[in-house]
């Protein structure tokens, strides 16, 4: 009986995980909108940012979770750039994902 009950147990927490992962994935589509001022700096080519100098990096085609991961990290605080701080603070997780998702779909 403690088996099943354990087994029962851990197909629930499986599903829970499955559930909450899927909920979590980006929507591309809606993150093309939300990542319009993104593309200001991140979707010109060769483009420099004034002061202090330093190559903007293209982010089309890079991975979802780096993405979602680097903004989190300028929204707390953690990687330091006032710029990308002030535009993730008032981001979602959700929103995250889904720029992340946009960002990831892009091949140029």
């Amino acid at each position: 009986m403690r088996t099943r009950t354990g087994l029962k147990m851990v197909v629930l927490c499986l599903g829970t995980l499955v559930t909450a992962s899927a909920f979590a994935a980006g929507n591309a589509e809606a993150g093309r909108s939300k990542a319009f001022t993104c593309m200001g700096c991140h979707g010109v080519a060769n483009y420099n940012n004034v002061y202090p100098t330093y190559h903007v990096p293209k982010l089309g085609g890079q991975h979802a979770q780096y993405l979602v991961s680097a903004l989190q990290s300028y929204k707390n605080g953690q990687r330091s750039h006032g710029t990308m701080r002030a535009q993730a603070a008032d981001l979602s997780d959700q929103d995250m994902e889904d720029i992340a998702a946009y960002f990831e779909s892009r091949t140029e």
